[in-house]
């Protein structure tokens, strides 16, 4: 079957979160967050060192849901299920439907930080995967000296399958990086 005819939820919720696709008008938030925590992504994601505007931000939600659609990336924004406010931004990544596998990415407004709000949502992530998707694979890669992201598929049970010497670039693009990837297999 065709990725575009896979009919699945486009959001779900866990006890503190509701997760779902990104839909226009999303950007504002979105960017408020990103503006609001650029010291702790900056280190870590390549988009934090660009200059971008609310315009910019919500183009890039208005791509990220047409690319939900036709199932090329699944986005996923993470919003506090009581007070409706932006949490995150997540997704299932560098898809192969074939097999089927995918990658959780996830980041999250630092105002949220530390409250296990991405661990959740990473949870419920990986479920909607395993039962929604038919995935046989879920990986997190993550930088090796990135410690927030790996502890979180360490708390989930995935399996640290490898680390990649020199496997990318800093987010700065000063130093090479290796990259941890965990995985999740049914």
């Amino acid at each position: 079957m065709k990725p575009i005819l896979i009919d699945f939820p486009d959001e779900f919720y866990t006890e503190r979160l509701l997760i779902r696709k990104p839909i226009p008008g999303d950007g504002k938030a979105v960017y408020a967050a990103m503006q609001a925590s650029l010291n702790e992504l900056k280190p870590w994601m390549p988009w934090a060192h660009r200059e971008q505007t609310e315009l910019d931000v919500e183009a890039n939600m208005r791509d990220a849901h047409a690319k939900f659609l036709t199932r090329e990336d699944l986005r996923l924004h993470i919003f506090h299920k009581e007070t409706g406010e932006f949490i995150g931004s997540s997704g299932l990544h560098r898809i192969n439907w074939d097999v089927p596998k995918f990658e959780i990415g996830y980041w999250i407004n630092t105002r949220y930080s530390g409250n296990g709000y991405i661990t959740e949502a990473a949870k419920a992530i990986t479920e909607f995967a395993f039962k929604e998707l038919k995935a046989r694979r879920v990986e997190i890669r993550c930088d090796y000296k990135n410690s927030k992201s790996r502890a979180i598929p360490e708390k989930l049970g995935f399996t640290l399958e490898g680390i990649l010497k020199n496997d990318g670039i800093s987010a700065d693009t000063k130093e090479l990086r290796d990259t941890c990837i965990y995985a999740k297999i049914q």
